[in-house]
């Protein structure tokens, strides 16, 4: 049995053949063929956050293989409000095959992970954002054909995605460097994490430094949830930090444009790169199903 709670809880290996069976499914997909490797199996999404693309796409994933999807939240369940995590996980681990939670708090993850006797994914925490970090791979995979030896400049705060997207990045051979303001960057732990890997992840305030050169333009919002009161600080504090045609003319002759969205458009990124002829965005959102389709089943190959 295995779980899924950060980006670095499969190898190298089984990352690769992740990505792999991401691009096969989606062909598959394309062509109007579905498996069914979950049927008869029951998947629990448990949200504390609001969520468009992650529910979205992880409901469309189990169903589209074959499977039944039990929608829970905290509005729902006690959860944290008189239920120990570690109990909620124990009783859903006699129902259903696998547990994709959405949470605040990492260690909510590790609590139901002790208990839950099944699979458990990490559809995002305020630390890490690993099924993101897979889609934003095969993304890069698609356009370029290759991960080693890519540089991939993070814009922004050293966020959950940047933690995730950073150090799979650099797991699989890719230099990374995250610009952001001083007191915003990667926590410490997160660049230790790195250390010893093929690719460097590091941290810069300068943007310019960040995207000379760079292959891959990522940013995410200034303004997270459950920060809305510090959003006049923040965009203070972010004004430069943010992708347009400047940054774009820094980087690579055939640099690509990353957003994990929701995107404040005209803030954190222009509109023209949005929706220009360098924009990955929305290919990069789509594969949350197809890279979310192929973890279900590789986890599922341990049950």
């Amino acid at each position: 049995m295995r779980n899924y709670l950060t980006e670095l809880d499969l190898s190298v290996d089984e990352t690769r053949r992740v990505l792999e069976l991401a691009a096969l499914l989606k062909g598959e997909r394309a062509h109007g063929r579905y498996r069914t490797d979950l049927a008869n199996r029951h998947v629990a999404l448990y949200f504390e956050k609001p969520s468009v693309r992650t529910r979205v796409s992880f409901s469309v994933a189990v169903r589209e293989l074959g499977g039944h999807v039990v929608e829970l939240s905290g509005s729902n369940t006690k959860v944290g409000k008189g239920e120990d995590p570690r109990d909620f996980a124990r009783v859903l681990g006699r129902y259903v095959s696998m547990l994709v939670a959405r949470v605040f708090d990492q260690a909510t993850l590790d609590d139901m992970a002790k208990d839950a006797g099944i699979p458990v994914i990490n559809a995002l925490s305020d630390a890490r954002h690993p099924c993101q970090a897979l889609a934003d791979m095969q993304t890069i995979v698609e356009r370029f054909g290759r991960i080693e030896g890519l540089r991939l400049a993070f814009v922004g705060e050293g966020n959950n995605v940047a933690a995730s997207t950073g150090l799979l990045a650099a797991q699989l051979g890719m230099d990374v460097v995250v610009a952001s303001p001083k007191g915003y960057g990667l926590p410490a732990e997160i660049l230790s994490l790195a250390d010893g890997f093929p690719g460097r992840l590091r941290q810069v305030i300068d943007v310019a430094e960040a995207v000379e050169d760079a292959h891959v333009l990522y940013t995410d919002t200034w303004i997270s949830m459950g920060q809305e009161a510090e959003a006049a600080e923040r965009r203070a504090v972010f004004g430069a930090y943010r992708l347009d045609q400047s940054a774009l003319r820094r980087a690579g002759r055939d640099a690509i444009v990353m957003h994990c969205l929701p995107a404040v458009r005209d803030e954190e990124i222009a509109t023209e790169l949005m929706f220009g002829a360098a924009s990955a965005i929305w290919d990069q959102a789509e594969n949350r199903l197809h890279a979310q389709k192929a973890l279900l089943l590789t986890l599922l190959d341990y049950l």
